[in-house]
């Protein structure tokens, strides 16, 4: 069974899938941005027969002017994904925070640094904090399914238990 995971940005989307990492960019705005990002999101999930997606949830502490549009995204994505019948599962950032350091209100710097010292795998480049993310949260749907083959430790396993994973019954192998 196949997991994404996926760290929406309206600039660099980050997705994950078996483990490797790529970002979504485009240069289009508005609308149009929104068609391109949610398609191509739909049509990696197809690509790679995806079962379940971990997406980020909303960050209610953001008090930035682009609160409004990155909820536009994950309402768009969030849509094709439906529309599709791909189930998705909504993973706060402070659990992805937690379940990659032990903290929950570990900066994006600290998230890949942990998991760097933890796996050796390294993160670079503009995209490098959306990829880490994705990776995380793929990683996140990989514990629950008791699939991954990285061992991860008590509070890693402590953030999966703040997680609604009702939309995976029936999913999760």
């Amino acid at each position: 069974m196949t997991y994404m995971g996926l760290d929406l940005s309206l600039t660099s989307t980050g997705v994950s899938v078996n483990g490797s990492t790529s970002t979504i960019s485009t240069k289009l705005k508005g609308v149009p941005r929104l068609d391109f990002i949610s398609n191509e999101v739909i049509n990696i999930c197809l690509l790679h027969n995806v079962k379940l997606v971990g997406i980020e949830g909303y960050s209610f502490s953001s008090r930035n002017s682009q609160a409004h549009s990155i909820g536009e995204l994950g309402g768009v994505v969030r849509l094709r994904l439906w529309e599709k019948q791909i189930p998705f599962v909504e993973i706060p950032p402070t659990c992805r925070a937690k379940f990659a350091t032990g903290r929950g209100n570990a900066s994006k710097g600290e998230v890949i640094s942990a998991v760097s010292a933890k796996t050796g795998i390294v993160f670079l480049g503009a995209g490098g904090n959306d990829e880490c993310d994705a990776w995380v949260l793929e990683q996140m749907l990989l514990v629950h399914a008791g699939r991954s083959s990285i061992k991860w430790g008590k509070d890693s396993l402590e953030a999966l238990k703040k997680i609604d994973w009702s939309t995976t019954e029936g999913v999760v192998e």
